[in-house]
């Protein structure tokens, strides 16, 4: 793994020494302060691109395209809310997604199962174990965006989300969020439709580099991705990680996500 991962700038392979615990503390204060942290150049350079380059000829001939239209919280209604609520105004997402088992010897998968990641992961979240995810499909996902797609102000389902940054377009697609947008007792509805109509001064933005690990908490976290400029595709691996093993989607989310079941 020291051949893909920079483990002398963070030593996941040290579990408990003092470099670890310095790196899981910045990254669990950063996390509580923002919302998120980022560890740039956690791939080496040349394999990430060596990454995209890798999986590029299955994303070109064999990814799902998902183009949809949808509000923030992808439901059609929100109990309490009108309609025409700004809350829930409609914005549009096109991606296009490569899954786990069509990249089953990637090195991305390789990371994925690395244990001294997962362990490493547990530990920033506050989690004692992190396992994971069975499903074949959807524990691995690759999603690229070209040129003139975006994807848009959304929250997640997950508490927490992890991903991968493979490859950065020349320009645009730039990470846009909104931190601690609402919470378990109050959704705040009238700061989601401040910030979806422009107005929240609170909104900030971030490009990513190639080889960045980026955990954020992206359920309670506003985000989007800005359209894409250029003839080279955002690629980026979104991986998911549960608390207790052999989590699987069910075949309606798995057609909803990919437009397959197996």
């Amino acid at each position: 793994m020291k051949k893909i991962l920079n483990l002398d700038k963070y030593p996941l392979d040290q579990t408990g020494s003092t470099a670890w615990q310095a790196l899981v503390d910045k990254c669990v204060a950063e996390l509580e302060v923002t919302g998120m942290f980022n560890l740039d150049g956690f791939i080496l350079p040349a394999v990430a691109a060596q990454i995209a380059t890798d999986i590029a000829p299955a994303m070109a001939t064999q990814s799902f395209q998902h183009k949809r239209s949808h509000n923030i919280y992808f439901k059609s209604e929100i109990a309490g809310l009108a309609p025409d609520h700004p809350a829930l105004q409609k914005v549009e997402t096109i991606n296009h997604t490569i899954c786990a088992d069509q990249i089953p010897q990637s090195l991305v998968i390789a990371i994925y199962e690395y244990p001294p990641f997962l362990e490493f992961l547990a530990a920033t979240m506050g989690r004692s174990t992190l396992y994971a995810m069975q499903d074949p499909l959807a524990r691995v996902n690759v999603m690229a965006y070209r040129n003139q797609e975006a994807l848009n102000w959304h929250f997640d389902r997950s508490e927490f989300t992890i991903t991968l940054m493979l490859q950065e377009p020349k320009a645009g697609g730039v990470f846009e969020y909104r931190s601690n947008l609402r919470t378990a007792t109050d959704p705040n509805y009238e700061g989601v439709a401040a910030l979806l109509q422009g107005r929240d001064s609170h909104a900030q933005s971030l490009r990513l580099k190639a080889g960045t690990l980026s955990v954020f908490k992206g359920k309670n976290t506003a985000h989007r991705v800005t359209p894409i400029q250029g003839d080279v595709q955002r690629m980026i691996a979104v991986l998911s990680y549960y608390e207790s093993p052999g989590v699987q989607f069910s075949d309606e989310e798995r057609m909803g996500f990919y437009g397959r079941i197996a």
